[in-house]
């Protein structure tokens, strides 16, 4: 349980690293381009997805980063863009709060889920020590 706790502060560390990532990413689609907000958000968090999986096996699970895992880790990220784009159209849309804002407050919802995900993925074939 202890080495889940190490390794959920770490993910947040990277989580912290990658939502900076992404938000820069954004703003520069969204602000300076002016692409759509979704639009945005989708390219950056793509753009993002590479840096995470790499800090993800080295960092935060200490894993052998492989293609296979590679190749599943968008997988993963599936339920985090799903969950994210609906918070993001929720916030805008309905809650008509701020273009800018929204993605952040996203954040919130897709932390816990993936996670879980996500290790699963990247542990998977690994010895439990």
């Amino acid at each position: 349980m202890l080495k889940n706790k190490g390794e959920l502060v770490r993910f947040m560390f990277v989580g912290g690293i990658n939502t900076a990532n992404y938000y820069f990413f954004y703003l520069i689609l969204f602000q300076i381009a002016g692409l759509n907000y979704l639009f945005s958000h989708w390219i950056a968090f793509l753009i993002s997805m590479v840096l995470s999986f790499y800090l993800n096996v080295y960092f935060t699970y200490r894993v052998k980063p492989t293609l296979r895992k590679f190749l599943q880790f968008p997988i993963t990220q599936v339920v985090n863009i799903s969950i994210s784009s609906a918070f993001i159209y929720i916030f805008v849309e309905y809650l008509h709060l701020n273009g800018y804002i929204a993605p952040i407050l996203s954040v919130v919802f897709t932390i816990p889920v993936t996670f879980i995900l996500t290790g699963k993925i990247l542990k998977r074939g690994q010895d439990s020590s």
